[in-house]
């Protein structure tokens, strides 16, 4: 660090903002900050470390930060911001031999802690989670095929959907329901009626009647019936409580119980803060900085766990804090908090998880640093492209980095058109082959044609019945990579090594790692070189130093070497490491 280059941001009350450099050298390469969408290597970029919500197209902008950054070449080195405040990172655009880092201040405590330390990538990463939150092992289910659809507002529908995806030997192990409950509680299901809690307490399974025509007839029923076929069940959440949904009943009652509790976050003067976002506008937030307001937000979603059966909560949507004043309970302002909110909206799921005895997950799309500790994640709204394909690929490489281990993204995209085959089946190809394999639509207000990215709509869409079997045989493989998966997974929160990482981060010696930033390992012994280019069937794999098999045809490879790589739209190129011991990898040509 250049001490010389300090330079202080004052107000009255004091310092407000601090400013430094870093020193970069010719030739070094820069990754991380979080779940980032534009590149791998940030050198000659600005970023900054705010969690933001940029519905598709995410550019430079991102839901989960994280102040961190390994750079790679010569003298390898990486750094961490311990602060949750805004920060700015300029990677030798203003100065190119220089990283200048500015970061925003408490006044009233006007103390920035840097993290810098010398190492590989995977001793910078464990120096980070060390600092952050050690990454959480999550059950061994995550690594199944996952389905949903934002239409699937049902309960006829999801199981119709999860037979058809049976009777079709398209292997499933998880659905994800989103459109599931009123919209105004997200705790009760839709149609079901019951007596409102006026003082805001948690109803139980007993307090509701399912009404047999209505659209949930017998949650626990369906839940049930769903496990037996071996099918985990996640339901979709947000953190707020709406005042756009309705204006009576239990909704009107949490709204008046969570302000008079003193739950909320709070603006300036003390009022209860209102969502300044376009969605959900002027909604209530609970103010998860406070032990109190968690265990009554999760309480209210307690009788999910124990007694309808669900195994863990689609996390949607943390990015809702705007503006520095805002007030919260343990005493922080919005410039420190805001960035740290959806990360305490998981941990409140995580904790009623534990409490309750059940083995399940989160599926977050917001996060900061510390996240590791609280699996799942996703890459967020993304249209159908090939653009967002490779962007989304970029996402989980530097999401890795900040130690997001289980990491996954709709595959092909969820809105707009639906996919065409070509890439589908490339995106199906390279998801089978990422942390986790999941398709799911946006709502599309039942019109028709539907746009489900169940493999046997776009087959139906397209005409092409080879999408539904080339789909059926990817998600069988993945079924098959489940233990090398789970194997790999305790090897990374151990070693500081990503479950998906890029290729530099095994080999940060070897620049022309960096010539294949779309190319990546999963685990230690596989190396994936995915297509992301239409029209394509070849692609130019590069091979580190070692010995490598070509999956599919079995060539010998010594590297560092270049290959081409031949691949129909039922494979994709793949390399496993040759080694004496056992491995679990499978072979990725087994019927």
């Amino acid at each position: 660090m250049d001490t010389d280059s300090v330079r202080w941001l004052m107000n009255t009350n004091g310092p407000i903002r601090v400013r430094f450099r870093l020193r970069l050298d010719p030739g070094q390469h820069i990754s991380g900050l979080g779940e980032r969408y534009e590149a791998i290597d940030h050198r000659g970029e600005v970023l900054d470390a705010v969690v933001f919500e940029q519905y598709k197209h995410q550019g430079h902008r991102t839901y989960l930060p994280a102040p961190m950054a390994v750079v790679v070449g010569g003298e390898h080195w990486g750094f961490h911001i311990d602060s949750t405040h805004r920060t700015w990172f300029d990677f030798g655009v203003e100065e190119v031999d220089w990283i200048i880092v500015e970061a925003e201040l408490a006044p009233s405590n006007p103390v920035l802690d840097i993290g810098i330390w010398d190492g590989t990538p995977p001793m910078i990463v464990r120096h980070f989670l060390e600092r952050t939150g050690q990454p959480r092992l999550a059950p061994d289910w995550v690594f199944e095929p996952w389905m949903s659809g934002n239409e699937w507002n049902t309960q006829a529908r999801v199981e119709q959907e999860v037979s058809r995806s049976i009777e079709e030997g398209v292997a499933v192990g998880v659905i994800v329901i989103e459109a599931w409950s009123d919209e105004s509680t997200f705790v009760a299901f839709r149609d079901a009626t019951y007596d409102a809690h006026q003082n805001g307490e948690p109803h139980r399974l007993e307090d509701f009647t399912f009404p047999a025509d209505g659209a949930w007839p017998d949650p626990a029923g369906m839940v049930e019936r769903l496990h037996q076929q071996g099918v985990k069940v996640l339901l979709w959440q947000i953190p707020l409580i709406p005042t756009d949904r309705g204006n009576d009943g239990q909704v009107k009652a949490d709204l008046r119980s969570i302000e008079a509790l003193g739950y909320c976050v709070q603006d300036s003067d003390g009022s209860p803060h209102r969502n300044r976002g376009w969605w959900f506008p002027s909604a209530l937030l609970p103010d998860f900085t406070n032990p109190k307001a968690r265990s009554w937000w999760a309480n209210k979603r307690r009788y999910l766990l124990e007694q309808i059966g669900i195994d863990g909560f689609k996390t949607d949507g943390g990015e809702h804090l705007w503006g520095h004043d805002l007030l919260f309970a343990d005493g922080t302002k919005g410039a420190e908090s805001n960035n740290r909110f959806a990360l305490l909206f998981s941990q409140t799921f995580h904790e009623l998880m534990d409490d309750v005895g059940v083995e399940g997950v989160t599926f977050s799309r917001a996060g900061f640093a510390g996240s590791a500790s609280y699996p799942c994640h996703w890459a967020g709204d993304e249209d159908s492209t090939w653009e967002g394909f490779e962007a989304s690929i970029r996402a989980g490489l530097n999401a890795g980095i900040a130690g997001i281990n289980y990491w996954g993204w709709d595959l092909a995209g969820f809105s707009g058109d639906i996919p065409e085959p070509e890439l589908f089946l490339r995106s199906t190809a390279m998801a089978t082959f990422s942390p986790i394999m999941q398709y799911h639509s946006e709502f599309n207000h039942h019109r028709k044609p539907n746009v489900d990215r169940t493999p046997w709509n776009i087959a139906e869409r397209w005409n092409d019945p080879t999408v539904l079997e080339t789909y059926r045989a990817f998600s069988q493989l993945r079924r098959r990579l489940v233990p090398y998966l789970s194997q790999q997974v305790r090897k990374s929160i151990i070693s500081g090594r990503p479950l998906m990482r890029p290729m530099f981060f095994d080999y940060p010696d070897d620049d022309e790692t960096w010539s294949v930033p779309l190319q990546y390992q999963l685990g230690d012994e596989l190396i994936v070189a995915p297509i992301t280019k239409p029209d394509t069937n070849e692609i130019e794999a590069y091979l580190p130093a070692g010995e490598w098999i070509n999956c599919h045809s079995g060539e010998k490879h010594t590297g560092p070497e270049w290959t081409t790589c031949r691949v129909g739209l039922d494979t994709i190129a793949a390399f496993r490491k040759a080694q004496e011991t056992p491995s679990l990898l499978p072979s990725l040509d087994q019927p």
